[in-house]
C-alpha cells in the first residue's frame, strides 16, 4: 500500500497528524444564503439532491453511515461492495444519489431510503467530495483543495463511485447555469478551509428556488417560544376543488407570524376546505380560502407536494380561486 507521505506535498506533511482509524466523524453542514459571489479562493460544487453519507472504508470492512450516524450499508448494496474493492483506508464525505433522466431525483431515492433492499430498478450512485481520513492519517486540518486532490488520488472512481468536480473563481456564472440546467443549486466552498464538524460559513449553499402563488386553506399552533402560528397549509385549485400542497412553516419573521395570525383568525371556519379529507396534521385551524401567499421551494412531489417550502409574502392581486399549480413551459 503506498504511504499517504509520499503523495502529500512536502509543505503540507506538518499539517498531518498520525491517528488511529476513526470512529466517527460529525461531518461539515452547509449554510443557506441569498448572495452569490464569485472568488479565486473557493471552489463551486453542484449541489446533489439526495442523501448525505459518510464512507468508514477499513481493510474489506465498509460502514456507510447518514449525518445522524444510521447504517446504511443494506439500503445500498452496491455502493458498500464498491468502497470494499478499494485498495487504500479512508474515510470519505459525500452523497448518495438517483436520477431522473439528468438531474438528481430526492423522490426516487425515496425508493431506496425507506427500504432495506434494492428499491427495484432505481441506481444509486456516490459523489465524493471530500476525505478526512487516509491511510493511519488525519486529513483535516489540510486545506479543503488538497483534501480533494488526494481523494481524486486515493480513490477508484467508476460507477457507482463518482468524484465531485468543482470550478473555480465562476460562482455566479455557475449557478446560474446550475439553475438553468434545472440543478438543486450550487455548494460555495473556502478552499483553504479545514474539514469543520457543525454547520460552516466556510461552506455555503447557493439554492435554485421555483416560486408561485398558493392558497392558504388552514394554520397549526405555534411550539414553544414562537408567536402567532407554526406552518401554514397551502394548496392550489384543479377543476374547482383546492387541493392540499403541504405545509410551510419557515420564511416569517415575528412581525408577519402576529400579523398573519390576526388576518386569518378572522376568517376560521369548522370545516377543511381541501379536497383531501385525509391531511394528517395536527392542531389545525381551517380557513376559509381567501388568502394567497407567494412561496418558493425546490421543487414539486410525484404526489404534489412541496419540497423544501418558504413563505415570501402575501399577494392582493389575484382571487384564490385563479390559482392553480404553475406548469413547465
Amino acid at each position: 500500500m503506498k504511504k499517504l507521505t509520499q503523495i502529500i506535498p512536502e509543505d503540507l506533511q506538518d499539517k498531518i497528524k498520525k491517528e488511529k482509524f476513526p470512529e466517527w466523524i460529525s461531518p461539515t453542514l452547509a449554510t443557506l444564503t441569498h448572495e452569490r459571489f464569485s472568488d479565486e479562493n473557493w471552489v463551486y460544487e453542484r449541489k446533489l439532491d439526495g442523501q448525505r453519507c459518510l464512507v468508514f472504508k477499513k481493510g474489506k470492512k465498509v460502514d456507510l453511515y447518514s449525518r445522524n450516524q444510521k447504517k446504511l450499508n443494506k439500503r445500498y448494496p452496491e455502493i458498500t461492495e464498491a468502497f470494499s474493492m478499494q485498495q487504500e483506508d479512508f474515510v470519505a464525505d459525500g452523497e448518495l444519489v438517483a436520477f431522473d433522466g439528468d438531474k438528481t431525483s430526492f423522490s426516487m431515492l425515496q425508493q431506496r431510503m425507506h427500504s432495506n433492499n434494492s428499491g427495484g430498478n432505481v441506481r444509486v450512485y456516490f459523489y465524493a467530495f471530500d476525505m478526512m481520513y487516509c491511510n493511519g492519517y488525519s486529513l483535516e486540518k489540510l486545506p479543503l483543495r488538497e483534501r480533494k486532490k488526494l481523494l481524486k488520488k486515493a480513490v477508484d472512481f467508476n460507477d457507482p463511485l463518482r468524484y465531485t468536480s468543482h470550478v473555480n473563481k465562476d460562482g455566479e456564472k455557475y449557478a446560474d447555469d446550475a439553475c438553468t440546467k434545472g440543478w438543486e443549486g450550487v455548494i460555495a466552498k473556502d478552499a483553504e478551509a479545514p474539514y469543520a464538524h457543525s454547520r460552516s460559513k466556510k461552506w455555503l449553499k447557493f439554492k435554485c428556488e421555483k416560486s408561485q402563488e398558493l392558497v392558504i386553506g388552514g394554520y397549526t399552533e405555534p411550539k414553544g417560544s414562537r408567536k402567532g402560528f407554526g406552518a401554514l397549509l397551502v394548496g392550489f385549485y384543479d377543476n374547482g376543488d383546492l387541493h392540499y400542497a403541504g405545509k410551510v412553516g419557515t420564511g416569517f419573521s415575528d412581525e408577519i407570524l402576529e400579523k398573519m395570525h390576526q388576518k386569518m383568525k378572522n376568517i376560521e371556519s369548522k370545516n377543511n376546505p381541501y379536497a383531501e379529507s385525509d391531511i394528517k396534521v395536527k392542531n389545525v385551524h381551517w380557513l376559509k380560502p381567501k388568502l394567497v401567499g407567494q412561496f418558493q421551494f425546490t421543487e414539486w412531489t410525484k404526489d404534489n407536494r412541496l419540497r423544501h417550502p418558504s413563505f415570501m409574502g402575501l399577494r392582493d392581486d389575484k382571487k384564490a380561486q385563479k390559482v392553480t399549480k404553475e406548469q413547465p413551459a
